[in-house]
Protein backbone atom coordinates (compact mmCIF):
# COMPACT_ATOMS: atom_id res chain seq x y z
CA UNK A 1 0.00 0.00 0.00
CA UNK A 2 1.38 3.53 -0.82
CA UNK A 3 2.03 6.22 0.80
CA UNK A 4 -1.34 8.33 -0.95
CA UNK A 5 -3.69 4.95 -0.86
CA UNK A 6 -2.61 4.56 2.64
CA UNK A 7 -3.58 7.99 3.21
CA UNK A 8 -7.06 7.57 2.00
CA UNK A 9 -7.61 4.63 3.38
CA UNK A 10 -7.00 5.59 6.94
CA UNK A 11 -9.33 8.83 6.33
CA UNK A 12 -12.34 6.93 4.60
CA UNK A 13 -12.33 5.17 8.48
CA UNK A 14 -11.71 8.42 10.28
CA UNK A 15 -14.87 9.79 8.70
CA UNK A 16 -17.43 6.70 9.25
CA UNK A 17 -18.43 8.24 12.42
CA UNK A 18 -16.86 11.31 15.12
CA UNK A 19 -15.67 9.13 17.63
CA UNK A 20 -13.71 5.84 17.03
CA UNK A 21 -14.37 4.27 20.31
CA UNK A 22 -11.38 2.33 22.26
CA UNK A 23 -12.46 -0.85 23.64
CA UNK A 24 -10.80 -3.02 26.60
CA UNK A 25 -12.46 -6.60 26.18
CA UNK A 26 -12.78 -8.92 29.13
CA UNK A 27 -12.78 -12.05 26.99
CA UNK A 28 -14.64 -12.76 23.30
CA UNK A 29 -18.02 -12.35 24.03
CA UNK A 30 -17.47 -9.34 25.91
CA UNK A 31 -15.74 -7.75 22.87
CA UNK A 32 -18.35 -9.14 20.64
CA UNK A 33 -20.98 -7.64 22.45
CA UNK A 34 -19.37 -4.42 22.67
CA UNK A 35 -18.93 -3.69 19.38
CA UNK A 36 -22.39 -5.14 18.46
CA UNK A 37 -23.97 -2.01 20.65
CA UNK A 38 -21.12 0.70 19.47
CA UNK A 39 -22.19 -0.19 15.43
CA UNK A 40 -25.74 -0.26 16.61
CA UNK A 41 -25.48 2.69 17.69
CA UNK A 42 -23.63 4.51 15.11
CA UNK A 43 -20.09 3.89 15.97
CA UNK A 44 -18.69 1.16 13.35
CA UNK A 45 -15.36 2.04 13.51
CA UNK A 46 -13.81 1.00 16.71
CA UNK A 47 -10.55 -0.14 17.85
CA UNK A 48 -9.72 -3.51 20.04
CA UNK A 49 -6.77 -2.91 22.20
CA UNK A 50 -4.27 -5.81 22.92
CA UNK A 51 -3.77 -4.64 26.45
CA UNK A 52 -5.37 -8.01 27.26
CA UNK A 53 -5.09 -11.81 26.40
CA UNK A 54 -8.51 -11.89 24.54
CA UNK A 55 -7.88 -8.56 22.53
CA UNK A 56 -6.61 -11.00 18.85
CA UNK A 57 -9.05 -13.34 19.66
CA UNK A 58 -11.91 -10.51 20.01
CA UNK A 59 -10.35 -9.29 16.92
CA UNK A 60 -11.18 -12.03 14.33
CA UNK A 61 -14.57 -12.81 16.20
CA UNK A 62 -16.00 -9.28 15.83
CA UNK A 63 -14.53 -9.22 12.10
CA UNK A 64 -16.29 -12.21 11.08
CA UNK A 65 -19.51 -11.91 13.69
CA UNK A 66 -20.48 -8.08 13.24
CA UNK A 67 -21.81 -6.64 10.34
CA UNK A 68 -20.75 -2.96 9.75
CA UNK A 69 -17.73 -3.10 12.09
CA UNK A 70 -14.21 -2.01 10.65
CA UNK A 71 -12.62 -3.80 13.54
CA UNK A 72 -8.96 -2.45 14.26
CA UNK A 73 -6.30 -3.51 16.44
CA UNK A 74 -5.26 -0.54 19.20
CA UNK A 75 -1.80 -0.37 21.46
CA UNK A 76 0.43 -1.91 18.34
CA UNK A 77 4.03 -1.23 20.10
CA UNK A 78 5.96 -3.50 18.15
CA UNK A 79 6.07 -4.78 14.53
CA UNK A 80 5.77 -7.98 15.24
CA UNK A 81 2.38 -6.80 16.26
CA UNK A 82 1.26 -6.28 12.85
CA UNK A 83 1.26 -9.32 11.33
CA UNK A 84 -0.89 -11.21 14.02
CA UNK A 85 -3.42 -8.18 14.01
CA UNK A 86 -3.61 -8.09 10.03
CA UNK A 87 -4.00 -12.36 10.45
CA UNK A 88 -6.68 -12.07 13.27
CA UNK A 89 -8.88 -9.54 10.61
CA UNK A 90 -8.13 -6.62 11.90
CA UNK A 91 -8.94 -3.40 9.07
CA UNK A 92 -6.62 -0.69 10.17
CA UNK A 93 -4.17 -0.41 12.91
CA UNK A 94 -3.17 1.93 15.72
CA UNK A 95 -0.28 3.01 18.00
CA UNK A 96 0.32 4.95 20.99
CA UNK A 97 3.35 6.18 19.83
CA UNK A 98 6.25 5.35 16.97
CA UNK A 99 9.04 4.23 17.19
CA UNK A 100 11.73 4.56 14.65
CA UNK A 101 11.49 0.72 13.86
CA UNK A 102 7.58 0.83 14.38
CA UNK A 103 8.08 3.63 11.72
CA UNK A 104 8.91 1.80 9.44
CA UNK A 105 7.21 -1.42 9.81
CA UNK A 106 4.02 0.82 9.80
CA UNK A 107 5.19 2.37 6.15
CA UNK A 108 4.45 -1.11 4.85
CA UNK A 109 1.49 -2.58 6.57
CA UNK A 110 -1.03 -4.04 3.95
CA UNK A 111 -3.79 -1.77 6.20
CA UNK A 112 -4.16 1.47 7.31
CA UNK A 113 -2.25 2.56 10.06
CA UNK A 114 -2.70 5.44 12.47
CA UNK A 115 0.70 5.81 14.05
CA UNK A 116 0.40 7.66 17.47
CA UNK A 117 2.30 10.62 18.17
CA UNK A 118 2.55 13.56 21.08
CA UNK A 119 4.95 16.39 19.84
CA UNK A 120 5.11 18.67 16.51
CA UNK A 121 8.90 16.98 15.95
CA UNK A 122 7.42 13.75 15.68
CA UNK A 123 4.39 14.57 13.72
CA UNK A 124 6.95 16.14 11.19
CA UNK A 125 8.87 12.77 11.31
CA UNK A 126 5.90 11.08 10.46
CA UNK A 127 4.96 13.14 7.67
CA UNK A 128 8.65 12.90 5.84
CA UNK A 129 7.61 9.01 5.89
CA UNK A 130 4.51 9.73 4.03
CA UNK A 131 1.62 9.82 6.73
CA UNK A 132 -0.65 12.50 6.58
CA UNK A 133 -3.06 11.10 9.22
CA UNK A 134 -2.44 10.86 13.03
CA UNK A 135 -3.08 10.12 16.40
CA UNK A 136 -2.27 12.61 18.85
CA UNK A 137 -2.13 10.67 22.48
CA UNK A 138 -2.45 11.40 25.46
CA UNK A 139 -4.51 14.18 24.02
CA UNK A 140 -5.62 15.70 27.23
CA UNK A 141 -1.78 15.48 28.85
CA UNK A 142 0.20 17.08 25.54
CA UNK A 143 -1.55 20.17 24.84
CA UNK A 144 -5.09 18.96 23.39
CA UNK A 145 -7.35 20.56 21.16
CA UNK A 146 -4.91 23.71 21.77
CA UNK A 147 -1.92 22.12 20.83
CA UNK A 148 -3.75 20.78 17.72
CA UNK A 149 -5.11 24.33 16.43
CA UNK A 150 -1.48 25.77 16.97
CA UNK A 151 -0.04 22.99 14.65
CA UNK A 152 -2.45 23.38 12.12
CA UNK A 153 -1.23 26.72 10.93
CA UNK A 154 2.96 25.70 10.03
CA UNK A 155 1.69 21.69 8.84
CA UNK A 156 -1.34 21.91 7.62
CA UNK A 157 -1.74 18.53 5.56
CA UNK A 158 -2.12 16.51 8.63
CA UNK A 159 -5.13 15.47 10.24
CA UNK A 160 -5.45 13.87 13.46
CA UNK A 161 -7.25 11.37 15.98
CA UNK A 162 -6.76 12.94 19.14
CA UNK A 163 -7.12 10.01 22.06
CA UNK A 164 -6.30 10.44 25.63
CA UNK A 165 -8.53 12.12 28.35
CA UNK A 166 -11.61 12.71 25.94
CA UNK A 167 -15.20 12.56 26.83
CA UNK A 168 -18.55 13.67 25.54
CA UNK A 169 -17.85 17.23 26.77
CA UNK A 170 -14.38 17.86 25.42
CA UNK A 171 -15.08 16.02 22.16
CA UNK A 172 -16.69 19.10 20.50
CA UNK A 173 -13.61 21.60 20.65
CA UNK A 174 -11.65 18.68 19.08
CA UNK A 175 -13.81 18.20 16.33
CA UNK A 176 -14.60 21.69 15.61
CA UNK A 177 -11.34 22.01 14.67
CA UNK A 178 -10.43 21.68 10.80
CA UNK A 179 -7.39 19.12 11.43
CA UNK A 180 -9.31 16.59 13.14
CA UNK A 181 -11.34 14.20 11.48
CA UNK A 182 -12.50 11.70 15.02
CA UNK A 183 -11.68 11.76 18.33
CA UNK A 184 -10.73 8.22 20.32
CA UNK A 185 -12.01 7.78 23.90
CA UNK A 186 -13.93 5.26 25.96
CA UNK A 187 -16.64 7.12 27.61
CA UNK A 188 -19.30 5.15 25.69
CA UNK A 189 -18.17 1.72 27.43
CA UNK A 190 -18.61 3.11 31.19
CA UNK A 191 -17.17 0.47 33.48
CA UNK A 192 -20.64 0.32 35.45
CA UNK A 193 -22.49 -0.60 32.07
CA UNK A 194 -19.79 -3.29 31.22
CA UNK A 195 -20.06 -4.90 34.98
CA UNK A 196 -23.66 -5.04 34.47
CA UNK A 197 -23.34 -5.95 30.56
CA UNK A 198 -25.74 -3.44 29.90
CA UNK A 199 -24.97 -3.36 25.94
CA UNK A 200 -28.23 -1.08 25.81
CA UNK A 201 -26.41 1.17 27.80
CA UNK A 202 -23.76 1.58 25.91
CA UNK A 203 -25.78 1.25 22.41
CA UNK A 204 -27.61 4.24 24.10
CA UNK A 205 -24.28 6.91 24.46
CA UNK A 206 -22.68 5.27 21.22
CA UNK A 207 -25.86 7.06 19.73
CA UNK A 208 -25.56 10.22 21.35
CA UNK A 209 -21.59 10.11 20.44
CA UNK A 210 -22.51 8.99 17.14
CA UNK A 211 -24.20 12.66 16.54
CA UNK A 212 -21.40 14.98 17.99
CA UNK A 213 -20.16 17.98 15.80
CA UNK A 214 -17.51 20.41 16.35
Amino acid sequence: MDAHARHQAVVAIMKLAPVIPVLTVRDVADGVAQARALVAGGLPAIEVTLRTPAGLAAIAEIAKSVPGAHVGAGTIIEPEQIEAAVNAGAKFLVSPGTSPALAAAAASAPIPFLPGIATPSEAMTLRALGFRALKLFPAEAVGGARLLSSLFAPIPDLVFCPTGGIDAAKAPSYLALPNVLCVGGSWMLPKSALEAGDYGRIEEIARAAAALKG
